[in-house]
């Protein structure tokens, strides 16, 4: 059993990194100070199959895996979180329930434009006092004519005022889990509006909104999946979603790592190099262990997510958890070690700790990953 990476995922990672190094760095600062997602990237990311990875190749995708996504995610959150999300939402949270999900003319109108960076495409499904209780969403659909009427307010939805698509969760039934439906609502659609963009701790280069749906019409054929089903449609997109997220979070973590790594190298106190302190070396020693860890049980998760093993569900939740307070331990430990330099505005590695603080929110928290694991236990 290897715990390496095969060759067409490390031959797939290099390329990965060779993009963001080329394409994705030189973007961040303006970005950043812009606010908003440089959408001059969605064409590259489409022309170097970046938004494709678990699309049918019919569609333009490469029909890939778990595994390749996690790889991306973490090479593209390197250099910014805040495009990192924007991109993982549209193709891999969003666009997945389509690829999934979709109707035969749902995926001819979006897969092959989200995989090609031609269109953009969020989820909405958190609403103002409903955040991991999915089951609990107030927003409903109703029957009428030949389709649906949507009402209701979400909040905190990636790609909300930039998306061609809103993949959005309502209630057309009773109470609980079992009467939550998933639509296909495009951008336009009389009724659909959004407010300004929210002002974040992190994340600073994606766009997220209150989205409020007031009387939207759709049409029957909106439905993406099946009606009632949508609680479990999201439970579902939530395995690869957490999975990216985690990536993300390893992706803070080796960026921080190995800034640290180089300014302690560089950085001299007391006559000597900070590296010659016993320990700063521990703690580099430590904060290199941490990632290791996380690293290795996010890619068990990917791949028992792609083998369909009947643990991915847990080792999903564990790689979700792992990854996120690993990375805010690691970002957190960088700050420490650059000092003053750390906490500047402009240093990368503030940038980092700012967005890498939302992993353990996003995509449910913390404690529902905890849940998750702790199922049963109580007897």
């Amino acid at each position: 059993m290897s715990w390496e990476l095969d060759d067409e995922h490390r031959e797939f990672r290099d390329v990965c990194r060779g993009f963001v190094d080329k394409v994705v760095r030189p973007a961040v600062d303006a970005a950043e100070a812009a606010g908003t997602f440089p959408a001059e990237l969605w064409k590259p990311l489409g022309d170097a199959g970046m938004l494709g990875l678990v699309t049918p190749p019919e569609f333009g995708g490469s029909d890939g895996d778990a595994l390749a996504v996690a790889i991306f995610a973490e090479e593209i959150a390197r250099a910014s979180g805040g495009i990192a999300v924007t991109a993982l939402v549209s193709a891999y949270m969003a666009g997945t329930h389509l690829v999934r999900y979709g109707s035969p003319a749902q995926q001819d109108r979006w897969l092959a434009a989200i995989a090609s960076g031609e269109a953009v495409a969020a989820i909405a499904v958190t609403e103002p006092d409903t955040g991991s209780d999915v089951a609990r969403i107030r927003s409903t659909a109703r029957p009428a004519d030949d389709g649906w009427v949507l009402d209701g307010r979400k909040m905190f939805i990636t790609n909300a005022g930039i998306a061609d698509v809103l993949v959005v969760a309502a209630r057309t039934g009773e109470p609980g889990r079992r009467g939550v439906t998933l639509f296909e609502v495009p951008a336009g659609t009389p009724g659909l509006s959004f407010s300004r963009p929210l002002p974040k701790m992190g994340w600073h280069s994606s766009d997220t909104r209150e989205v409020v749906l007031d009387g939207v019409r759709v049409p029957s054929d909106a439905v993406v999946g099946a009606v009632d089903r949508g609680f479990y449609q999201v439970m579902e997109g939530f395995q690869l979603e957490r999975i990216a997220l985690a990536a993300m979070g390893l992706g803070h973590a080796q960026e921080c790592l190995d800034l640290a790594l180089g300014y302690t190298r560089e950085r001299e106190a007391f006559g000597a190099p900070l590296t010659h302190l016993q320990t700063i070396r521990h703690r580099l020693a430590l904060m290199e262990i941490e990632l290791d860890a996380a690293r290795l049980v996010t890619h068990q998760a990917a791949a028992r997510l792609d083998s369909g093993h009947p643990e991915a569900g847990r080792s999903v939740a564990r790689a979700k958890y792992l990854a996120a307070v690993a990375a805010n331990r690691i970002v957190d430990d960088a700050v420490q070690l650059f000092g003053g330099a750390g906490f500047v505005e402009e240093s990368p590695v503030a940038r980092h700790y700012r967005d890498a603080r939302i992993l353990r929110i996003g995509g449910g928290t913390d404690e529902i990953q905890l849940e998750i694991l702790t199922r049963g236990m109580a007897g």
